[in-house]
């Protein structure tokens, strides 16, 4: 079994990310952490709350991060078009009767470092800055992490929120290119990959009716994601994984092909957060090639609670 630290700035995929996590064994989730992106600091801290409420973890704590980029003053980027202005699409869940812990994000990932040298696995799939800020501080956790898997950038591929860039880079391309430069053992789950999972909008139908409620609040909220995806590209029919296959990739590497380089992550503002490939001695793991029909059967046999999914189209 894997100790993972799941950070997320928690969005609809965020969601279907944290559900997938908590129903695979082979992973286990010592804490939650959150930071802005899709939406505010604190706004992904109370939509993570009320997922794990929903999904009966409560016990999961979840930890606050950062609330603007490592470098800049002010974040220029929020995704509420994306994901509705409660960043889960408007589904208005029950407010969450937890609160987040006092412990910074940060700290929170130093101290499971430091307490489980090389066990941890870090999924980040919203900005980088948590985990920048925490080797910034203590520069010695790069030896002590197991593995990082991050969601975010587009390598071989045009960005999802400029032509250039991956909206987690772009929202904090000087913490991205921080963390990519650090030593730290990575792989890259980019748009290279993701963008070839596609969550098909009949799937819904199978949640809604499932019997679940689970199933029923996952279904509208992506339905408001799927509509946003269509209106960009129309005749998508449905919308990709792009954060659950971070928590796929955790759980089988094998989901992905990867090939070894060196990424720069741009901070000039033309081309702000775009993912540059560049030659060098130890590079990164990007992945550019995915399984993608095998990995969605996995993630649809997962988001349920198993004693009650109905039947999925694979």
């Amino acid at each position: 079994m894997k100790s993972v630290i799941l950070d997320v700035d928690t969005g609809i995929d965020d969601a279907l990310a944290i559900a997938y996590a908590i129903h695979s064994p082979e992973l286990n989730i010592l804490g939650i952490t959150t930071g802005f992106g899709n939406v505010s600091a604190e706004e992904a801290t109370r939509n993570t709350l009320q997922v794990l409420q929903l999904l009966n973890r409560a016990d999961i704590p979840v930890y606050r991060g950062a609330e603007r980029p490592f470098r800049r003053e002010s974040t220029r980027h929020r995704a509420y078009d994306v994901h509705g202005q409660d960043g889960l699409g408007n589904i208005q869940l029950p407010p969450p009767e937890l609160l987040s812990s006092g412990l910074h994000a940060s700290d929170f990932i130093i101290s499971m470092v430091k307490k489980y040298p090389h066990e941890i696995t870090l999924i980040t799939v919203g900005t980088q800055t948590n985990l920048a800020l925490a080797l910034e501080k203590e520069p010695f956790i790069i030896d002590l992490v197991k593995e990082v898997i991050i969601m975010g950038g587009a390598v071989t591929v045009p960005g999802n929120v400029t032509p250039a860039a991956e909206a987690n880079f772009y929202a904090d391309a000087e913490g991205a290119d921080f963390v990519l430069q650090s030593g730290l053992p990575i792989t890259l789950v980019g748009l290279d990959v993701t963008m070839k999972t596609l969550l098909q909008r009949r799937t819904l139908a199978d949640w809604g009716s499932c019997g679940l409620k689970t199933g029923e609040i996952f279904a509208e909220m992506c339905s408001f994601y799927m509509d946003f995806y269509e209106s960009k590209n129309p005749g998508l029919g449905g919308c990709a994984l792009h954060d659950p296959l971070a928590v796929g990739v955790a759980v089988d590497p094998s989901f992905i092909k990867t090939t070894s380089m060196g990424v720069r992550i741009s901070k000039e503002p033309e081309n702000l957060g775009q993912s540059i490939g560049v030659a060098a001695d130890k590079g990164i793991s990007v992945g550019l090639e995915v399984d993608a029909e095998r990995f969605r059967a996995h993630f649809l046999n997962r988001i349920l609670p198993a004693e009650k999914k109905g039947s999925h189209h694979a």
